[in-house]
Order: structure tokens, then C-alpha cells, then sequence
């Protein structure tokens, strides 16, 4: 089969870039390795930007969304110092800041709109092999108990993480020293529409409101991220009363805790071969902090359909039409990653020369008000807002 574009993936991003390109008149197939009609059971929760909310009204999905949480405002502070600042979306001139909401809700909305929509997917297909050619990509998948089938696209968009390509295109990679716990907590004075981001010698903590409490993400080194688990709920919710603080009360009860590592991921190329182009967590992994991996790659998506509506049909994946594509993203990319990169290294340790200048910032950053646009544009809507 031969079609104009091909993404391989069909999760949030690829499903975003799908949606975004409906009615183009572009033949289109989205590869996809989950069964058909199958609801997503994935329990994690997501932070999504205004931006991002924004992007998704564009789509016709957003008003789709059940279980939607709001964050209004945002409160930063340092363990064991002074200085702390609050962002706050009426500061902003936006009704709100970001949003909190389960994964799968995302996940099952866009596959509703993604079954009405006039693209060919394939489920159950993993793929096997991606090449790039002259003058298209070349994709080798198989369906669940079929033989190895062989598709052609002018463009092909790896969203699916990047493992297809780790091989031949290694990634860089940094290992932060660090795993994130997450889990789902009550609090004796729970403030709902506030998140809250705690930065500590060991890592941040982010409470992120979420129906009657919060969704809790808690860094710290990997050993002692592997015993927090083994805590019973008691001493989990003393501990980390202990670590937060009293901003929200006591706190009265915690779900079932997993945990992951965290590291910096970057792709050395968006366009590693011809005719193919990385979106997502393919092209990027950021630590959890300040909550721009996914908002990015939601914004990673949202570009490339723009690139591709607006180039001439004849040059859909050629190098001119990819290189503009980079062109767009390399600002709001670079500066993710520096971003977010800075946060977790300036505020990750417990130098004595640092932790005047960090309170120093904070404070600086809530007495100034262009400070506080810059921020939080830029958490909301990029370098590129």
C-alpha cells in the first residue's frame, strides 16, 4: 500500500497529529499495536498546559474530557528556605493555568474522534523495520497472527517513543540519579485548583489537584525511591508531610505507589533518515518537572500538521519540507529541554553557595511581574507563545 503519510503510533501525540490532518485530502495511515475498540486502562495522570488545552479545543476534543481538574494557581517553593513564588492565571489574563487529568480519558477521547475520522488505521500492527528511501519511507509491520506486511509513505512520523530507531540513532541520554513515586493523596486542607512544586536537595515534589486531593510526584535518589514503595501508607504519609509541609494539612490517605526513573532523552536529529520525522517522546524526554515533556510534544504535533497543510503536495517529506519543520520546533524544543534541564540541576542539590540565589530568584520572580509573564507563558504555551 502506498499512502502520503504514515505515523506509527496512535497514543496522544500521534493521535493529535492524525486528527489535525483529517479532512486534507491526504492519504493517511496510522499504525497502532493496541487491539481496536480497546479502552485505555493506563492509570497515570496527565498535566496539560492551557496551551495545550487550546490545541485540543482545536481538535474537537476537549469537550469530549470527563474528570478534568483545573489549576489556577501555581505556588513554587525551596525545602528549608526562604523565597517562594506563586503564579496565578488572573495575573495572566487566562481563566486558567493548566489542567489535571487521567491519562486514559485523553487517550479513549481522541480515539473516539480518531474512529470517526476519514484516516485508515491498523491495529494490532507492529512495526517491524522503518527505512528511508529517495522518494518515500518504507515501513515493515506485522498484524497479530498475519505475515510481515510492507507499507510506503512520502512522510513517515515515528510517535510511538523512538524504540524503533534507538539502535541505528541512539539517543543521548542523562540518568538524573533520580525516580519519581507517583501516587494519588488526601489532604486534611486541600487548596483544588493550586499545584504546588517543591524543590529539595533530593529532587522536586509536585502536588498537582486532582478531584478530592492530589496526584503526587515525588523525586528522589533511586534507592530511596525503591524503599518509599515499601513503606506502609502510615509512614509513606508521615514522610512526606515531613518532606512537603503544612500548606495542605495533614495528609490522610494514599493510593497504590509505583515509580520510574528520569532522565533527559533527546533524539540527535528530528529528521534522522529520509522521509521520516520524530514527534513526541521520540524526539525528547524531559523530567516530570514544571510538567513540559508531554505539552511539548502535543505542540510537536500540532506544528508538523501546519507544516505539512501548508507545503505544496509534490514536497510533502522532501529535506525542504522537514527542514522547515525543524526550523519551527528548534526554539520551543531547545528551550524545553535547557529549561527544565536548568531546574532540576539548580535545584537538586544542597551547595550552601546556591540556596541564596535560588530564594533569591524565587523571590525576585514574585515581586516582578514581566518575570511572571515570561514563565508562565512559557510553561503554558512554549518558547514559541
Amino acid at each position: 500500500m502506498n499512502y502520503d503519510i504514515a505515523i506509527i503510533g496512535g497514543g496522544p501525540v500521534g493521535a493529535a497529529l492524525t486528527l489535525a490532518l483529517r479532512g486534507s485530502g491526504l492519504a493517511i495511515c496510522l499504525l497502532e499495536a493496541r487491539p481496536a475498540h480497546t479502552p485505555s486502562q493506563d492509570a497515570r495522570a496527565l498535566a496539560l498546559s492551557y496551551g495545550s488545552r487550546l490545541l485540543l479545543d482545536k481538535l474537537n476534543v476537549w469537550h469530549t474530557l470527563q474528570k478534568v481538574s483545573v489549576i489556577r494557581t501555581i505556588h513554587i517553593s525551596q525545602r528549608q528556605s526562604f523565597g517562594r513564588a506563586k503564579l496565578q492565571a488572573s495575573n495572566l489574563h487566562v481563566p486558567e493555568l493548566g489542567y489535571v487529568l487521567p491519562y486514559a480519558a485523553l487517550q479513549n477521547s481522541l480515539d473516539a474522534a480518531l474512529q470517526e475520522s476519514d484516516v485508515h488505521t491498523l491495529y494490532q500492527a507492529r512495526v517491524l523495520k522503518l527505512s528511508g528511501e529517495a522518494d518515500h519511507a518504507v515501513i515493515q509491520y506485522q498484524r497479530e497472527d498475519d505475515a510481515e506486511s510492507t507499507l510506503t509513505a512520502r512522510l513517515a512520523v515515528v510517535a510511538d517513543g523512538g524504540k524503533l530507531l534507538a539502535e541505528p540513532y541512539p539517543p543521548s541520554f542523562h540518568d538524573y540519579g533520580q525516580s519519581a513515586v507517583i501516587a494519588h493523596v488526601t489532604a486534611a486542607a486541600p487548596l483544588l485548583d493550586t499545584a504546588f512544586e517543591r524543590f529539595t536537595p533530593q529532587g522536586p515534589v509536585a502536588l498537582l489537584p486532582y478531584q478530592d486531593g492530589y496526584e503526587l510526584v515525588w523525586t528522589a535518589p533511586h534507592e530511596r525511591a525503591a524503599a518509599m514503595l515499601a513503606w506502609d501508607d502510615a509512614t509513606f504519609l508521615n514522610e512526606l508531610h515531613q518532606h512537603f509541609g503544612d500548606r495542605v494539612g495533614a495528609f490522610l490517605s494514599v493510593s497504590k505507589r509505583t515509580s520510574f526513573p528520569l532522565g533527559l532523552k533527546r533524539a540527535p536529529l528530528l529528521t534522522p533518515m529520509p522521509h521520516t520525522v520524530l514527534l513526541g517522546n521520540a524526539a525528547q524526554a524531559l523530567h516530570p518537572v514544571a510538567g513540559q515533556g508531554f505539552n511539548m510534544g502535543v505542540r510537536d504535533a500540532w506544528e508538523l500538521a501546519q507544516v505539512i497543510l501548508d507545503c505544496a503536495p509534490d514536497s510533502l517529506g522532501t529535506e525542504t519540507m522537514l527542514a522547515t519543520y525543524r526550523a519551527s520546533r528548534s526554539m520551543d524544543r531547545n528551550a524545553g529541554i535547557r529549561f527544565t534541564d536548568s531546574l532540576v540541576r539548580i535545584f537538586s542539590n544542597d551547595l550552601p553557595a546556591l540556596r541564596p540565589a535560588r530564594a533569591a530568584a524565587l523571590s525576585m520572580l514574585d515581586s516582578l511581574p514581566i518575570a511572571k509573564q515570561f514563565v508562565g507563558r512559557r510553561m503554558m504555551f512554549g518558547a514559541n507563545g
